[in-house]
């Protein structure tokens, strides 16, 4: 990489780093997994830098994506988590009076869906993205984005005791 180029993806990471950063987080839950989850897809983007010069942002987040997926995948057979009791009564006991709290508890039932319907909830809602900005940035169809987002949506529902929505 020549020191222009490597001076554009200085200058990138410094402006946009903390956005990547807490769309990892959003992914992920967990500041550790975060920061690897970006150190990893910044290394990945590094390698291509000079094919995306038109939109970075765009295939730095792509990455991003498609790696926590891919490290989910490879993960979810080997890690189990025991507890003394189920997720869902631990998040029955919480107070939801402040908006903290709210934080927390939207983070803990985003962990509790898989990362592909977390994906599209974190890229739709959080983001405000397009069906089908999402569906080209996870390499899926909009038919796709939309029933995991419906899944996803229903389980939230469902982990806070919510009545269930006809659309």
């Amino acid at each position: 990489m020549d020191r222009a180029a490597e001076a554009e993806f200085s200058a990138f990471v410094a402006e946009r780093g903390h956005a990547l950063f807490r769309t990892a987080y959003a992914l992920t839950g967990n500041q550790h997994a975060a920061e690897d989850l970006l150190q990893v897809s910044l290394a990945k983007l590094v390698l291509y830098w000079h094919r995306v010069a038109s939109d970075p942002e765009a295939y730095a987040r792509r990455i991003i994506y498609r790696e926590h997926i891919s490290l989910w995948r490879r993960m979810w057979r080997r890690r189990e988590t025991p507890t003394d009791t189920p997720p869902e009564a631990r998040l029955a006991e919480r107070d939801h009076a402040g908006a903290a709290l709210d934080r927390v508890l939207l983070r803990e039932m985003l962990r509790m869906l898989p990362p592909r319907q977390r994906a599209v909830i974190v890229l739709r809602y959080l983001e405000d993205r397009s069906e089908q900005e999402v569906a080209d940035i996870l390499g899926c169809t909009t038919g796709t984005v939309g029933s995991q987002a419906s899944r996803a949506l229903a389980k939230l529902r469902a982990s806070l005791g919510a009545p269930e929505v006809i659309a």
